[in-house]
């Protein structure tokens, strides 16, 4: 089984071409998803924090998703720790 392949900027699974963002010259990014990226360029400035408490507005769908029952503060620690992991926060 490949590995999951994920957004490098919010972590939202690239589990299919509708959600990948898209390169400057048109083709399909491998690393960053629809919300995040398109025609070469991140869609919105922000910092990791504010990009912590942009996925935060997702945690029902996300819990749903993973089978988990998140809080929001364990959603937000969980995030902290993960998200400079990705290339974007590198």
């Amino acid at each position: 089984m490949s590995e999951m392949v994920m957004c490098q900027s919010c972590g939202m699974p690239l589990d299919s071409d509708e959600v990948k963002g898209t390169n400057a010259d048109g083709s399909l990014s491998e690393e960053y998803c629809i919300h995040c990226y398109k025609d070469g360029a991140f869609t919105h400035n922000m910092s990791m924090d504010e990009m912590i408490e942009t996925n935060l507005m997702f945690l029902d769908e996300w819990n749903k998703s993973s089978g988990q029952n998140l809080t929001v503060d364990e959603a937000r620690a969980q995030l902290k720790e993960f998200l400079p992991t990705l290339k974007r926060w590198q």
